[in-house]
């Protein structure tokens, strides 16, 4: 019978890391289908890991949800810790095998796991209530309807779930232990636990050895699916957010990418002088970006990792004040474009056109017209997701290679063209206003 458990975990566990694997190498290919961009090493960007990804920095200005999130998340993660142990147990055969090599110590590590077991399933609680009872407002805005609310309450009613059974498996196995049955020995009082396993003094041994064994598979089978369900969902922000805070750019906030091709051209226009005698003609390249493949690598980075907590969108003037615009927005749909055309290339094998652009059929020139470049929705991101790059690259596309703008933006250009300025002014007369303060 043991021998049986052993094999059924061990298959369980090479079907999950296997079907984890192919998910996780179909979203690596799918951001390698953006352009490459060059990454120089720098400290900085591990300081931007340590205080951005680890240490949560950008949360806490609203310091009671910051502390909650980061209960669920340091919480999460340090339990699962416990894994380990969970695996060589059930490939082993063995009971708590690290126990008797730790000795009390074991114990005071099993409370400390309780306590922020308790803590995130006390957090989860208190996430479903703000989304689904309070309703704040970000978190329940149009874009999410649908799978992605329900996606994220799915997670938190997991994690919920899976905190419970770890703290009902500890019990029955503290109830156990109490009662000096078989291979449960006495390693100490459970915090948590150990105030609910009297409720089980008057439960069978055989009926607690079944509670402890059901809770403990459907605890590590729970596990394994949490693993398998992360890429298809916006938590897989838990494993992304460390490589995406690393490749943020270093570069001032507020500095926009020029494109070398255009200041040439400027420059040709400016000092006639310097254009070679014998330029070489030049494919034409394109200008901004209408799809997926127009974008870097790290902005299909950007949009896997988004958390769609919507702190951008609510940061963001234009969506304050009704405007279709929302940064959120467009980093879900450029994730659901790289997820179709993804689809797309291995149904067919190769990357051929599907008929569609992440610019007009998933993002509206409305949406990007809307965008005023105030880069508050960069500013409060917590991962350092830069949505307006991406806003940037696709109203570049828009202008440049659709001459498509309002009127009064071509009025504008035209300005800038002829008068070096927005204002329909000749740069002859463009003092003239001071010559009345002198007068």
């Amino acid at each position: 019978m043991q021998l049986a458990q052993q094999i059924l975990f061990i298959l369980l566990a090479i079907t999950a890391i296997v079907l984890f694997t192919k998910k996780a190498r179909f979203i690596s290919r799918n951001i390698r289908l953006g352009r490459a961009e060059e990454i120089i090493p720098d400290p900085q960007r591990w300081k931007n890991v340590l205080l951005m990804a680890f240490g949560q920095k950008r949360m806490f200005d609203k310091p009671i949800v910051a502390l909650l999130h980061l209960m669920v998340y340091a919480g999460f993660i340090i339990i699962n810790i416990e894994i380990a142990e969970i695996i060589l147990d059930g490939i082993f055969g063995t009971h708590r095998l690290f126990a008797p090599s730790l000795g009390r110590l074991y114990g005071a590590v099993i409370d400390f796991f309780e306590v922020l077991a308790f803590l995130v399933l006390s957090s989860c609680i208190v996430f479903l209530i703000r989304r689904n009872i309070l309703k704040v407002r970000r978190l329940n805005l149009k874009e999410l309807d649908g799978w992605p609310r329900d996606d994220a309450n799915y997670i938190l009613i997991f994690e919920i779930i899976l905190m419970s059974l770890f703290l009902t498996m500890n019990s029955a196995d503290r109830a156990l232990q109490i009662r000096g049955y078989g291979h449960y020995h006495d390693i100490g009082s459970f915090w948590i636990s150990g105030l609910v396993a009297p409720l089980f003094q008057h439960s069978g041994t055989i009926t607690l050895v079944a509670i402890e064994r059901i809770c403990w598979w459907l605890h590590i089978a729970g596990v394994f699916v949490f693993l398998n369900y992360l890429p298809y969902s916006k938590h897989l922000h838990i494993i992304l957010a460390f490589p995406n805070t690393y490749y943020a750019r270093l570069a001032p906030q507020g500095k926009m990418r020029n494109m070398p091709e255009i200041q040439q051209e400027v420059l040709y226009a400016m000092q006639p002088e310097t254009v070679p005698a014998e330029a070489a003609v030049e494919a034409h390249k394109k200008f901004g970006a209408k799809d997926i493949f127009d974008l870097s690598q790290k902005n299909l980075l950007d949009a896997y990792t988004c958390t769609e907590c919507g702190r951008c969108t609510a940061a963001c003037p234009a969506n304050q004040t009704g405007k279709l615009l929302s940064p959120r927005k467009i980093m879900m749909d450029t994730r659901d474009r790289m997820e179709n055309a993804g689809s797309h290339i291995d149904k067919n094998g190769s990357n051929t056109d599907d008929g569609k652009t992440l610019l007009h059929d998933y993002i509206t020139a409305e949406e990007l017209r809307a965008c005023t470049s105030c880069q508050a929705c960069v500013q409060v991101c917590p991962v350092l997701i830069n949505p307006l790059d991406i806003i940037n690259q696709l109203k570049r596309y828009l202008i440049m290679e659709e001459s498509n703008a309002p009127q009064e933006w071509n009025s504008m250009f035209s300005n800038i063209e002829n008068n070096f300025a927005p204002w329909k002014f000749s740069p002859d007369e463009r003092g003239n206003w001071a010559a009345e303060m002198n007068s």
